[in-house]
């Protein structure tokens, strides 16, 4: 049995994480990451994936996992993107969702799309895998589940925003989802 460091400091996304990848990875141990937070500074979700695992597993020595995800909106040119956690200038979701709105006043085109990109980093192994959920902004929040952007974001093909999703929902399609079910694939090669 290997022992995963989750090396997210978001307790939403700690719970995420263990429910989408526990069945699924077997019988590995997943625990969260209680070190410092290192800064962020790539210029891609690659990137900043990547120092947060690499971060995770400088402190702890074991095999790290990270993601970096946000939203990427078309008529934004792909804002807020890496910057979505601090799209408002703070780290609340209430306050980011609330200024993507008022970006997207009077805007006809809605479409967007939720990136993630998962990371391994492990003793001379680093790997990335991306997921993306096509979908648009909705006009106001919608939905108690979830976090982040959840509230505004409806997935291709569903009628309701990704908050209105149970857990169970939102991880058979979610970019997280996508990303995590290629990752593994990876894992069980790797450790069985």
């Amino acid at each position: 049995m290997t022992t995963f460091v989750l090396a997210t400091h978001n307790p939403g996304k700690v719970a995420e994480l263990r429910r989408l990848l526990g069945d699924r990875l077997g019988p590995h141990e997943l625990i969260g990451y209680d070190g410092p937070a290192p800064d962020e500074d790539g210029d891609t979700f690659e990137a900043n994936a990547l120092i947060k695992a690499r971060a995770a597993h400088e402190l702890t020595g074991l095999p790290s996992i990270a993601d970096d995800s946000g939203i990427a909106v078309h008529a934004l040119g792909g804002a807020p993107g890496i910057h979505s956690a601090y799209y408002s200038g703070s780290r609340e979701a209430a306050d980011n969702n609330a200024a993507l709105l008022r970006a997207l006043e009077g805007v006809a085109d809605r479409t967007a799309e939720f990136v993630c990109v998962a990371a391994l980093v492990d003793d001379g192994a680093e790997l990335t895998e991306r997921g993306v959920w096509p979908g648009r902004v909705l006009t106001e929040p919608t939905g108690e589940h979830g976090h982040g952007y959840d509230p505004i974001f409806q997935g291709e093909g569903d009628e309701r925003s990704s908050a209105q999703l149970t857990m169970d929902e939102k991880n058979a399609v979610s970019h997280r989802a996508r990303a995590f079910g290629q990752l593994i694939v990876e894992l069980r090669r790797r450790y069985g």
